[in-house]
């Protein structure tokens, strides 16, 4: 596997998602590992490739790399999407970081029980509209990307996280035109369009199938809460 970066996950999104996009559009094909039995899961833990025993996993550059921001980090600085500077630096991870809190808080819904989900999908939708896209749409209207005068990895966070929102509530972004903007310019770029066309290594949105599989491998209940 030498010279070959390899990830290793579930056949599906998760924590492994935007380590996908920063690949993509950083121009780096991966081969990919999925995870479907307690067994495979268990040779990676024995054999000492996770370190803390947790996934995603990520073989790269001669490393085996696990916790997903540190991943994407290395991911970013390595391929000139990480600023110029550590003012720079900060203020991509606190764009990527609410990006991702977006992406986690809808992740969470859908793993939650079908009685809840409506209202636990109402209360998402109102953060993202009162919270965090008001902030974006304010830092694109004053640029074309979110940090400095280049792409960078919050830019592309924010994209998956975009057109995630956009999965589960499709009018959220009619009242945020350089949101709608910035969209229009990330699907110009050719990776990004790439990524985005049927056959890509991108994922959907989980599906029950996942979630059994994932269960299964990490040897967990899902327990929901009662009423």
């Amino acid at each position: 596997m030498s010279g070959k970066v390899v990830l290793y996950y579930f056949d599906g999104r998760g924590k492994m998602e935007s380590i996908r996009w920063l690949l993509a559009v950083a121009g780096v094909e991966f081969e990919e590992v999925f995870l479907t039995t307690r067994a495979q899961y268990e040779k990676l833990v024995n054999d000492g490739a996770l370190l803390f025993h947790q996934v995603p996993m990520v073989e790269m550059d001669g490393m085996k790399l696990v916790q997903s921001k540190a991943i994407m980090n290395y991911i970013a600085g390595k391929y000139n999407l990480y600023g110029k500077d550590p003012k720079e630096r900060v203020m991509i991870d606190m764009y990527a970081e609410a990006a991702r809190d977006i992406m986690d808080m809808i992740s969470m819904v859908l793993f939650t029980s079908p009685d809840n989900k409506k209202d636990e999908l109402e209360k998402v939708q109102v953060k993202a509209k009162v919270r965090t896209l008001p902030a974006f749409e304010k830092a694109l209207g004053a640029s074309q990307f979110l940090v400095g005068n280049q792409l960078s990895c919050a830019d592309v966070n924010f994209f998956e996280a975009s057109l995630m929102l956009e999965e589960v509530f499709p009018t959220i972004l009619s009242s945020f035109p350089n949101i709608q903007a910035f969209q229009k310019r990330m699907k110009a770029i050719p990776a990004i369009s790439k990524f985005l066309q049927p056959g890509s290594q991108r994922k959907p949105l989980p599906d029950d199938a996942l979630r059994k599989t994932a269960k299964e491998v990490l040897n967990f209940k899902l327990k929901f809460p009662k009423k």
